[in-house]
Protein backbone atom coordinates (compact mmCIF):
# COMPACT_ATOMS: atom_id res chain seq x y z
CA UNK A 1 0.00 0.00 0.00
CA UNK A 2 3.12 2.15 1.24
CA UNK A 3 4.70 1.98 -2.58
CA UNK A 4 1.23 2.16 -4.88
CA UNK A 5 0.42 5.96 -2.19
CA UNK A 6 4.17 6.92 -3.41
CA UNK A 7 4.03 5.93 -6.91
CA UNK A 8 0.92 8.03 -6.97
CA UNK A 9 2.04 11.04 -5.47
CA UNK A 10 5.52 10.53 -7.97
CA UNK A 11 2.69 10.70 -11.04
CA UNK A 12 0.97 13.94 -9.21
CA UNK A 13 4.38 15.45 -8.79
CA UNK A 14 4.91 14.53 -12.31
CA UNK A 15 1.63 15.90 -13.61
CA UNK A 16 1.95 19.16 -11.93
CA UNK A 17 5.07 19.93 -13.56
CA UNK A 18 3.95 19.03 -16.95
CA UNK A 19 0.26 21.28 -16.13
CA UNK A 20 2.64 24.52 -14.88
CA UNK A 21 3.14 25.08 -18.93
CA UNK A 22 -0.56 25.56 -19.09
CA UNK A 23 -2.07 26.80 -15.82
CA UNK A 24 -1.90 30.73 -17.36
CA UNK A 25 -4.70 29.34 -19.68
CA UNK A 26 -7.25 28.59 -16.90
CA UNK A 27 -7.19 32.28 -15.55
CA UNK A 28 -7.57 33.93 -18.85
CA UNK A 29 -9.43 36.44 -19.88
CA UNK A 30 -10.58 35.12 -23.11
CA UNK A 31 -10.38 37.38 -26.34
CA UNK A 32 -13.63 37.38 -28.12
CA UNK A 33 -14.08 38.78 -31.92
CA UNK A 34 -15.93 41.95 -32.32
CA UNK A 35 -19.15 42.12 -33.86
CA UNK A 36 -20.22 44.44 -36.63
CA UNK A 37 -23.34 45.68 -38.14
CA UNK A 38 -23.46 47.82 -41.16
CA UNK A 39 -26.56 49.43 -42.48
CA UNK A 40 -26.84 52.10 -44.71
CA UNK A 41 -29.69 54.59 -45.29
CA UNK A 42 -30.65 58.49 -46.71
CA UNK A 43 -26.87 59.23 -46.93
CA UNK A 44 -25.74 57.73 -43.45
CA UNK A 45 -23.98 54.39 -43.13
CA UNK A 46 -24.12 53.00 -39.24
CA UNK A 47 -21.72 50.53 -37.68
CA UNK A 48 -23.18 48.72 -34.42
CA UNK A 49 -20.44 47.50 -32.62
CA UNK A 50 -20.47 44.64 -29.93
CA UNK A 51 -16.90 45.19 -28.70
CA UNK A 52 -14.54 44.29 -25.49
CA UNK A 53 -13.40 48.11 -25.40
CA UNK A 54 -10.49 47.92 -22.67
CA UNK A 55 -8.98 44.90 -24.90
CA UNK A 56 -8.64 47.43 -27.85
CA UNK A 57 -7.64 50.63 -25.29
CA UNK A 58 -5.11 48.56 -23.50
CA UNK A 59 -2.40 48.50 -26.66
CA UNK A 60 -2.29 44.06 -26.56
CA UNK A 61 -2.04 42.72 -29.31
CA UNK A 62 -5.28 41.00 -29.98
CA UNK A 63 -3.99 38.98 -33.17
CA UNK A 64 -0.97 37.36 -31.22
CA UNK A 65 -2.78 36.11 -27.77
CA UNK A 66 -5.77 34.04 -27.08
CA UNK A 67 -6.44 35.95 -23.91
CA UNK A 68 -5.03 39.02 -22.09
CA UNK A 69 -3.25 37.40 -19.28
CA UNK A 70 -0.77 35.96 -22.17
CA UNK A 71 0.12 39.41 -23.06
CA UNK A 72 3.24 41.20 -21.40
CA UNK A 73 1.00 44.37 -20.83
CA UNK A 74 -1.78 42.23 -19.58
CA UNK A 75 -1.49 44.79 -16.30
CA UNK A 76 -3.08 48.01 -18.41
CA UNK A 77 -6.29 45.55 -19.55
CA UNK A 78 -6.65 44.85 -15.76
CA UNK A 79 -6.61 48.22 -14.55
CA UNK A 80 -8.89 49.02 -17.71
CA UNK A 81 -11.24 46.46 -16.85
CA UNK A 82 -11.05 47.51 -13.04
CA UNK A 83 -12.66 51.00 -13.86
CA UNK A 84 -16.56 51.48 -13.49
CA UNK A 85 -17.83 51.73 -16.99
CA UNK A 86 -18.52 55.52 -16.83
CA UNK A 87 -14.60 56.07 -17.28
CA UNK A 88 -14.18 53.30 -19.48
CA UNK A 89 -17.00 55.02 -21.76
CA UNK A 90 -14.84 58.51 -21.53
CA UNK A 91 -11.87 57.40 -23.38
CA UNK A 92 -13.84 55.85 -26.12
CA UNK A 93 -13.64 59.31 -28.36
CA UNK A 94 -9.37 58.50 -28.32
CA UNK A 95 -10.04 55.13 -29.72
CA UNK A 96 -12.53 56.29 -32.06
CA UNK A 97 -10.10 58.96 -33.30
CA UNK A 98 -7.64 56.54 -33.59
CA UNK A 99 -10.00 54.60 -36.02
CA UNK A 100 -10.55 57.94 -38.15
CA UNK A 101 -6.91 58.32 -38.55
CA UNK A 102 -6.87 55.06 -40.35
CA UNK A 103 -9.99 55.14 -41.78
CA UNK A 104 -11.39 52.34 -40.14
CA UNK A 105 -14.41 52.80 -43.06
CA UNK A 106 -13.69 53.81 -46.51
CA UNK A 107 -16.99 55.24 -49.37
CA UNK A 108 -15.89 54.42 -53.03
CA UNK A 109 -12.30 54.98 -51.41
CA UNK A 110 -12.96 58.07 -49.69
CA UNK A 111 -12.27 57.96 -45.68
CA UNK A 112 -15.45 58.25 -43.99
CA UNK A 113 -15.53 60.20 -40.51
CA UNK A 114 -17.78 58.59 -38.12
CA UNK A 115 -18.90 59.80 -34.70
CA UNK A 116 -20.38 58.05 -31.72
CA UNK A 117 -24.38 58.02 -31.20
CA UNK A 118 -24.63 55.66 -28.41
CA UNK A 119 -22.35 53.75 -26.01
CA UNK A 120 -22.96 51.32 -23.48
CA UNK A 121 -21.23 49.32 -21.30
CA UNK A 122 -22.99 46.75 -18.89
CA UNK A 123 -21.88 47.20 -14.83
CA UNK A 124 -22.52 44.14 -13.04
CA UNK A 125 -20.32 41.36 -14.91
CA UNK A 126 -17.45 39.52 -13.37
CA UNK A 127 -14.44 41.20 -13.25
CA UNK A 128 -12.55 37.77 -14.64
CA UNK A 129 -15.40 37.95 -17.65
CA UNK A 130 -14.59 40.48 -20.92
CA UNK A 131 -17.09 43.65 -20.50
CA UNK A 132 -18.59 43.60 -24.32
CA UNK A 133 -19.96 47.36 -24.90
CA UNK A 134 -22.18 47.91 -27.74
CA UNK A 135 -21.33 50.88 -29.61
CA UNK A 136 -22.80 52.89 -32.20
CA UNK A 137 -20.70 54.58 -34.86
CA UNK A 138 -22.41 56.82 -37.59
CA UNK A 139 -20.91 58.51 -40.91
CA UNK A 140 -22.20 60.40 -43.70
CA UNK A 141 -21.41 59.31 -47.38
CA UNK A 142 -22.50 60.61 -50.88
CA UNK A 143 -26.04 59.57 -51.65
CA UNK A 144 -24.77 57.99 -55.40
CA UNK A 145 -22.09 55.87 -52.80
CA UNK A 146 -21.60 52.74 -54.32
CA UNK A 147 -19.87 50.38 -51.92
CA UNK A 148 -17.97 50.39 -48.20
CA UNK A 149 -14.42 48.89 -47.50
CA UNK A 150 -13.73 48.17 -43.58
CA UNK A 151 -10.25 48.22 -43.03
CA UNK A 152 -9.97 45.96 -39.28
CA UNK A 153 -6.83 48.03 -37.69
CA UNK A 154 -3.75 45.91 -37.04
CA UNK A 155 -3.75 43.73 -33.51
CA UNK A 156 -7.44 44.13 -33.02
CA UNK A 157 -8.17 40.70 -32.72
CA UNK A 158 -11.15 38.92 -35.06
CA UNK A 159 -13.93 41.44 -36.18
CA UNK A 160 -16.71 39.60 -37.73
CA UNK A 161 -18.86 41.80 -40.16
CA UNK A 162 -22.03 41.91 -41.24
CA UNK A 163 -24.37 43.88 -43.41
CA UNK A 164 -28.11 44.53 -42.39
CA UNK A 165 -30.90 45.95 -44.31
CA UNK A 166 -30.62 44.42 -47.51
CA UNK A 167 -31.07 41.37 -49.90
CA UNK A 168 -28.06 39.21 -50.27
CA UNK A 169 -26.59 40.70 -47.67
CA UNK A 170 -22.44 40.57 -47.35
CA UNK A 171 -20.95 38.66 -43.97
CA UNK A 172 -17.21 38.09 -43.43
CA UNK A 173 -14.81 37.40 -40.76
CA UNK A 174 -11.65 39.79 -41.08
CA UNK A 175 -8.40 39.54 -38.67
CA UNK A 176 -6.10 42.15 -37.18
CA UNK A 177 -5.02 43.55 -40.62
CA UNK A 178 -7.22 43.00 -43.16
CA UNK A 179 -9.63 44.68 -44.55
CA UNK A 180 -12.93 43.82 -46.36
CA UNK A 181 -13.88 43.41 -50.10
CA UNK A 182 -15.98 46.25 -51.13
CA UNK A 183 -19.78 45.97 -49.65
CA UNK A 184 -22.44 46.74 -51.90
CA UNK A 185 -24.68 48.85 -50.16
CA UNK A 186 -27.42 47.85 -52.76
CA UNK A 187 -26.60 44.20 -51.41
CA UNK A 188 -25.54 41.41 -53.91
CA UNK A 189 -22.52 40.51 -51.96
CA UNK A 190 -23.61 37.69 -50.48
CA UNK A 191 -20.42 34.53 -50.03
CA UNK A 192 -20.77 32.06 -52.62
CA UNK A 193 -21.89 28.63 -50.97
CA UNK A 194 -18.17 27.62 -51.57
CA UNK A 195 -16.66 31.10 -50.23
CA UNK A 196 -18.64 30.47 -46.90
CA UNK A 197 -17.79 26.93 -46.57
CA UNK A 198 -13.29 27.82 -47.16
CA UNK A 199 -14.26 30.78 -44.55
CA UNK A 200 -15.63 28.62 -41.93
CA UNK A 201 -13.08 25.89 -42.24
CA UNK A 202 -9.98 28.09 -40.30
CA UNK A 203 -12.37 29.20 -37.56
CA UNK A 204 -13.30 25.46 -37.07
CA UNK A 205 -9.76 24.77 -37.13
CA UNK A 206 -8.41 28.20 -34.91
CA UNK A 207 -11.01 26.83 -32.28
CA UNK A 208 -9.03 23.85 -31.60
CA UNK A 209 -5.72 25.09 -32.45
CA UNK A 210 -4.32 26.91 -30.49
CA UNK A 211 -7.39 28.34 -28.72
CA UNK A 212 -9.06 24.85 -27.61
CA UNK A 213 -7.02 24.07 -24.81
CA UNK A 214 -9.87 22.36 -23.23
CA UNK A 215 -10.57 20.02 -26.35
CA UNK A 216 -7.08 19.71 -26.99
CA UNK A 217 -6.82 18.02 -23.59
CA UNK A 218 -9.91 15.91 -24.24
CA UNK A 219 -8.36 14.36 -27.34
CA UNK A 220 -5.23 14.09 -26.19
CA UNK A 221 -6.82 11.91 -23.27
CA UNK A 222 -8.35 9.90 -26.09
CA UNK A 223 -5.10 9.11 -27.51
CA UNK A 224 -3.54 7.95 -24.44
CA UNK A 225 -5.97 5.26 -23.37
CA UNK A 226 -4.22 2.64 -25.81
CA UNK A 227 -1.33 2.33 -27.68
CA UNK A 228 -3.41 0.05 -30.43
CA UNK A 229 -5.06 2.15 -33.57
CA UNK A 230 -8.95 0.48 -33.20
CA UNK A 231 -9.62 2.11 -29.39
CA UNK A 232 -8.19 5.58 -30.92
CA UNK A 233 -10.69 5.01 -34.21
CA UNK A 234 -13.80 4.03 -31.67
CA UNK A 235 -13.25 7.03 -29.73
CA UNK A 236 -12.42 9.66 -32.49
CA UNK A 237 -15.60 8.47 -34.55
CA UNK A 238 -18.03 8.21 -31.17
CA UNK A 239 -16.79 11.98 -30.51
CA UNK A 240 -17.15 13.32 -34.26
CA UNK A 241 -20.74 11.81 -34.39
CA UNK A 242 -22.17 13.32 -31.37
CA UNK A 243 -20.64 16.85 -31.63
CA UNK A 244 -21.57 17.01 -35.12
CA UNK A 245 -25.13 16.80 -34.04
CA UNK A 246 -25.10 18.96 -31.07
CA UNK A 247 -23.07 21.71 -33.22
CA UNK A 248 -25.67 21.80 -36.06
CA UNK A 249 -28.83 22.15 -33.26
CA UNK A 250 -27.33 23.97 -31.12
CA UNK A 251 -26.39 26.69 -34.32
CA UNK A 252 -29.58 26.18 -35.60
CA UNK A 253 -30.86 27.03 -32.60
CA UNK A 254 -32.67 24.51 -31.42
CA UNK A 255 -31.11 23.27 -28.48
CA UNK A 256 -29.59 26.36 -26.11
CA UNK A 257 -27.62 25.07 -23.03
CA UNK A 258 -25.89 27.71 -20.73
CA UNK A 259 -22.07 27.96 -20.72
CA UNK A 260 -22.59 27.81 -16.92
CA UNK A 261 -23.43 24.29 -17.28
CA UNK A 262 -21.48 22.98 -20.47
CA UNK A 263 -18.25 24.60 -19.31
CA UNK A 264 -17.98 22.61 -16.33
CA UNK A 265 -19.19 19.70 -17.86
CA UNK A 266 -16.79 19.66 -20.68
CA UNK A 267 -13.55 20.00 -17.99
CA UNK A 268 -15.66 16.81 -15.98
CA UNK A 269 -15.61 15.07 -19.10
CA UNK A 270 -11.57 15.89 -19.57
CA UNK A 271 -11.12 14.58 -16.16
CA UNK A 272 -12.93 11.14 -17.00
CA UNK A 273 -11.20 10.25 -19.59
CA UNK A 274 -7.61 10.85 -18.47
CA UNK A 275 -8.59 8.81 -14.45
CA UNK A 276 -9.83 5.88 -16.93
CA UNK A 277 -6.86 5.44 -18.54
CA UNK A 278 -4.75 5.53 -15.30
CA UNK A 279 -6.78 2.39 -14.05
CA UNK A 280 -7.66 0.50 -17.86
CA UNK A 281 -4.92 -0.10 -20.17
CA UNK A 282 -7.73 -0.94 -22.76
CA UNK A 283 -10.80 0.55 -24.49
CA UNK A 284 -13.76 -0.61 -22.09
CA UNK A 285 -17.35 -1.80 -23.67
CA UNK A 286 -18.76 1.07 -22.04
CA UNK A 287 -16.12 4.01 -23.10
CA UNK A 288 -17.51 4.49 -26.66
CA UNK A 289 -20.44 5.29 -25.40
CA UNK A 290 -19.68 7.81 -22.58
CA UNK A 291 -17.33 9.37 -25.21
CA UNK A 292 -20.40 9.89 -27.13
CA UNK A 293 -22.39 11.86 -24.62
CA UNK A 294 -19.17 13.60 -24.00
CA UNK A 295 -18.77 14.66 -27.53
CA UNK A 296 -22.49 16.03 -27.10
CA UNK A 297 -21.29 18.46 -24.87
CA UNK A 298 -18.07 20.01 -26.61
CA UNK A 299 -20.28 19.77 -29.35
CA UNK A 300 -22.78 22.52 -27.50
CA UNK A 301 -18.81 24.23 -27.10
CA UNK A 302 -18.60 24.68 -30.53
CA UNK A 303 -22.02 26.00 -31.07
CA UNK A 304 -21.17 28.81 -28.28
CA UNK A 305 -18.76 29.86 -30.19
CA UNK A 306 -20.94 30.59 -33.32
CA UNK A 307 -23.30 31.64 -31.42
CA UNK A 308 -20.40 34.75 -30.43
CA UNK A 309 -21.06 35.74 -33.61
CA UNK A 310 -23.24 33.49 -35.79
CA UNK A 311 -23.32 31.80 -39.65
CA UNK A 312 -24.38 33.29 -42.70
CA UNK A 313 -28.10 33.03 -43.36
CA UNK A 314 -28.36 32.27 -46.75
CA UNK A 315 -25.42 29.61 -46.90
CA UNK A 316 -26.12 28.37 -43.19
CA UNK A 317 -25.05 24.91 -44.51
CA UNK A 318 -21.68 25.42 -46.04
CA UNK A 319 -20.60 27.64 -42.97
CA UNK A 320 -21.45 25.20 -40.92
CA UNK A 321 -20.27 22.34 -42.73
CA UNK A 322 -17.01 24.14 -42.84
CA UNK A 323 -16.55 25.18 -39.45
CA UNK A 324 -16.98 21.21 -38.78
CA UNK A 325 -14.11 19.89 -40.99
CA UNK A 326 -11.75 22.82 -39.76
CA UNK A 327 -12.79 21.21 -36.13
CA UNK A 328 -12.35 17.97 -37.49
CA UNK A 329 -8.41 18.64 -39.23
CA UNK A 330 -7.86 20.40 -36.11
CA UNK A 331 -8.26 17.35 -33.60
CA UNK A 332 -6.37 15.27 -36.03
CA UNK A 333 -3.69 17.27 -36.22
CA UNK A 334 -3.34 17.40 -32.26
CA UNK A 335 -3.24 13.49 -32.58
CA UNK A 336 -0.67 13.41 -35.62
CA UNK A 337 1.28 16.03 -33.78
CA UNK A 338 1.70 13.87 -30.42
CA UNK A 339 2.05 10.44 -32.59
CA UNK A 340 5.00 11.46 -34.29
CA UNK A 341 5.95 12.59 -30.29
CA UNK A 342 5.98 8.95 -29.37
CA UNK A 343 6.14 7.23 -32.26
CA UNK A 344 10.22 5.81 -31.61
CA UNK A 345 9.23 4.84 -28.36
CA UNK A 346 6.42 3.14 -29.44
CA UNK A 347 8.31 1.06 -31.96
CA UNK A 348 10.95 0.41 -29.63
CA UNK A 349 8.63 -1.11 -27.05
CA UNK A 350 7.62 -3.49 -29.81
CA UNK A 351 10.90 -3.86 -30.98
CA UNK A 352 10.92 -2.78 -34.22
CA UNK A 353 13.96 0.22 -33.45
CA UNK A 354 17.47 0.56 -32.63
CA UNK A 355 16.76 1.96 -28.74
CA UNK A 356 19.87 3.85 -28.81
CA UNK A 357 18.95 5.59 -31.88
CA UNK A 358 15.96 6.12 -29.65
CA UNK A 359 16.92 7.44 -26.62
CA UNK A 360 19.58 9.63 -28.81
CA UNK A 361 16.30 11.19 -30.78
CA UNK A 362 14.27 12.04 -27.48
CA UNK A 363 17.43 13.77 -25.49
CA UNK A 364 17.94 15.77 -28.30
CA UNK A 365 14.33 17.18 -28.81
CA UNK A 366 13.92 17.38 -25.01
CA UNK A 367 17.19 19.35 -25.23
CA UNK A 368 15.84 21.72 -27.88
CA UNK A 369 12.26 22.00 -26.37
CA UNK A 370 13.92 23.30 -23.33
CA UNK A 371 16.43 25.58 -25.32
CA UNK A 372 13.46 27.02 -27.64
CA UNK A 373 11.64 28.33 -24.71
CA UNK A 374 14.33 31.07 -24.10
CA UNK A 375 14.41 32.06 -27.65
CA UNK A 376 12.55 35.16 -28.42
CA UNK A 377 10.05 33.75 -31.29
CA UNK A 378 7.31 36.58 -31.95
CA UNK A 379 5.79 35.06 -35.00
CA UNK A 380 5.56 31.79 -33.47
CA UNK A 381 4.16 33.09 -30.28
CA UNK A 382 1.40 35.43 -32.96
CA UNK A 383 0.83 32.23 -34.63
CA UNK A 384 -0.03 30.26 -31.41
CA UNK A 385 -1.88 33.02 -30.01
CA UNK A 386 0.30 32.04 -26.31
CA UNK A 387 3.54 31.87 -24.96
CA UNK A 388 5.67 29.55 -27.07
CA UNK A 389 6.54 28.07 -23.84
CA UNK A 390 3.16 26.65 -23.02
CA UNK A 391 3.67 24.56 -25.35
CA UNK A 392 7.23 23.80 -25.45
CA UNK A 393 7.79 22.49 -21.57
CA UNK A 394 4.49 20.12 -21.79
CA UNK A 395 6.21 18.62 -25.10
CA UNK A 396 9.78 18.57 -23.41
CA UNK A 397 8.43 16.78 -20.68
CA UNK A 398 6.84 14.25 -23.09
CA UNK A 399 9.98 13.63 -24.73
CA UNK A 400 11.44 12.78 -21.10
CA UNK A 401 8.81 10.53 -20.57
CA UNK A 402 9.53 8.26 -24.27
CA UNK A 403 13.31 8.39 -22.73
CA UNK A 404 12.62 6.82 -19.90
CA UNK A 405 10.22 3.88 -21.39
CA UNK A 406 12.87 3.54 -24.16
CA UNK A 407 15.30 3.04 -21.27
CA UNK A 408 13.69 0.99 -19.07
CA UNK A 409 12.07 -1.09 -21.77
CA UNK A 410 12.38 -3.93 -19.50
CA UNK A 411 9.98 -3.25 -17.06
CA UNK A 412 5.98 -4.05 -17.62
CA UNK A 413 4.36 -1.79 -19.65
CA UNK A 414 6.91 1.14 -20.08
CA UNK A 415 5.11 3.58 -22.40
CA UNK A 416 2.29 3.15 -19.79
CA UNK A 417 4.17 3.56 -17.10
CA UNK A 418 6.54 6.47 -17.99
CA UNK A 419 4.18 8.28 -20.75
CA UNK A 420 0.57 7.39 -21.04
CA UNK A 421 -0.10 7.13 -17.03
CA UNK A 422 1.62 10.47 -16.28
CA UNK A 423 0.58 12.71 -19.30
CA UNK A 424 -3.18 11.41 -18.17
CA UNK A 425 -2.64 12.47 -14.56
CA UNK A 426 -1.65 16.11 -15.66
CA UNK A 427 -4.75 16.33 -18.16
CA UNK A 428 -7.05 14.91 -14.84
CA UNK A 429 -5.38 17.94 -12.85
CA UNK A 430 -5.69 20.50 -14.94
CA UNK A 431 -9.46 19.59 -16.25
CA UNK A 432 -9.91 18.87 -12.27
CA UNK A 433 -8.89 22.72 -11.85
CA UNK A 434 -11.02 23.57 -14.75
CA UNK A 435 -14.15 22.41 -13.48
CA UNK A 436 -13.84 24.08 -9.41
CA UNK A 437 -12.57 27.40 -11.16
CA UNK A 438 -15.98 27.33 -14.01
CA UNK A 439 -17.84 26.18 -10.43
CA UNK A 440 -17.29 28.03 -7.70
CA UNK A 441 -14.61 30.73 -8.40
Amino acid sequence: MTTTFYKLILKLAYALVLSSGMAGLAQAHEVVPTIADVQSSDGQVTLDLRVNLEALMSGIDLDAVADTNDAENASDYDSLRALPADEVAARAPELLAQWNALPLLRADGEPVALEAVALTLPEDVNPELPRIAEWSLRGTVPQDTRGLVVAWPDGSGALVLRQQGVENPYTGYLDGGAESPEILLAGGGQQSAWEAFTSYIPVGFDHILPKGLDHILFVLGLFFLSTHLRPLIWQVTAFTAAHTVTLALGALGWVTVPGSIVEPLIAASIVYVAVENIFLAGLSPWRPLVIFGFGLLHGLGFASVLGEFGLPQDQFIPALIGFNIGVEIGQLTVIAVMFLCVWQALRVMRGQGDPRAAKGLYVALTVIALALCIVPMPAVAALLEAPVPVFLIPLALVFTGCFLSVQFRQVAAPYRRFVAIPASVAIAVIGAYWFVERVFL
